[in-house]
């Protein structure tokens, strides 16, 4: 299963997040995209753990909904592996190498690389370029993953009618998007070191790229889902009933600055806690402008509130600001749902590579 392969079919971007499927699609004329179809569906309580996928059929059946729900009718997909679950090793090879001969050496060499049994692993590599220390050695970046990661993923997918022709990394994924969103101009074009703050249902992850380029992933425990534990716990509602509330609206005049607030509060601090790691490990230089990613970005004014905390220019993810929609997609809850299509954007933009 290739991890990096080059295609030229249109592909549907399918994220499979803890909580929920996200499924997006993309065309282009010239330089410009349009959003063709989208969809967010919500998964079944522990389907997915940790973002280790523990029932391919609930899974597939969610997908199998995102379909339908988005009216698409492309059934070719471009899925990802959690990066936890992924070995990258960045190697040198000569440049005189074919295609077939580089593939060969590394299929040799691989298991110098990677702590796993070749049969054990879906392996795959992307040629970088020539190498910047040595113009007869080329810089090729390596990834292996289990085959079971991979397998699990791509049965999913099958049971929701799709099929799987790229299976990437969540890393490169989000690479991609940012790389979209630099090309937008903008703060994020003008930065050298962003920070990606992905704050989810369940873990709040930091990358900071360097040049689109990650240099650096965090994860912590901290996301949506203990917001949604306390509006539970406050005002007596069932698990659904309280992520119902938390985004439609209706709860009582003292759930904004007595349950919304801290929690807003809190992911501030979480935030700042992650970048401060970042500064004591790394002597790479100043993170300039930070975007905050994910479904907790779409609270309104959480972006202000970090700004405040850190002192840094913050933004919320927006990938599609300059793609206009196809009629079916409605754009006000593309623009709600923005901030968590970063993974699903950076999947679906494979189409064009």
């Amino acid at each position: 299963m290739a991890l990096f392969r080059r295609t030229h079919v249109p592909l549907l971007g399918v994220d499979i997040s803890s909580t929920s499927v996200k499924l997006l699609e993309l065309v282009r004329t010239g330089n410009r995209y349009r959003v063709e179809s989208y969809a967010v569906e919500p998964l079944p309580p522990n389907s997915v753990v940790e973002k280790n996928i523990t029932d391919a059929q609930l899974v597939g059946e969610a997908i199998g909904r995102a379909v339908k729900k988005s009216g698409t009718r492309t059934r070719a997909a471009a899925c990802a592996v959690a990066g936890s679950s992924v070995i990258t090793k960045l190697i040198s090879m000569p440049a005189n190498l074919s295609d077939d001969e580089l593939e060969g050496r590394i299929q040799i060499e691989a298991d110098q690389y990677i702590p796993y049994s070749l049969d054990e692993i879906s392996l795959d590599f992307s040629v970088l370029g020539p190498s910047a220390t040595d113009p007869d050695r080329l810089d090729v970046l390596l990834a292996a993953s289990r085959i079971e990661n991979v397998d699990v993923r791509v049965a999913a997918l099958e049971i929701g009618g799709l099929q799987a022709k790229i299976v990437d990394v969540e890393a490169f994924a989000l690479e991609n998007a940012i790389s979209l969103m630099a090309g937008l101009g903008g703060p994020v074009a003008n930065s050298r070191i962003v920070a990606v703050m992905d704050v989810g249902a369940t873990a709040a992850t930091l990358n900071v790229l360097e040049d689109h380029n990650i240099i650096y992933t965090r994860e912590q425990l901290f996301g949506g889902r203990q917001l949604t534990d306390e509006i539970q716990r406050r005002y007596g509602l069932s698990y659904e009933e309280a992520g119902l509330a938390k985004r439609q609206g209706g709860l009582p005049d003292n759930y904004e600055p007595e349950v919304l607030r801290p929690f807003m509060e809190s992911m501030a601090q979480e935030v700042n806690r992650a970048l401060q790691f970042f500064y004591s490990s790394s002597q790479v230089g100043t993170v300039s402008h930070v975007v905050i990613a994910g479904g907790c970005a779409s609270i309104p004014g959480v972006d202000a509130l970090v700004q405040s905390k850190i002192d840094t220019p913050v933004s919320i993810a927006n990938p599609f600001s300059s793609m206009t929609a196809a009629s079916r997609v409605r754009a006000q809850a593309l623009a709600n749902d923005a901030p968590a299509l970063m993974i699903a954007c950076g999947l679906a933009l494979r189409s064009f590579d």
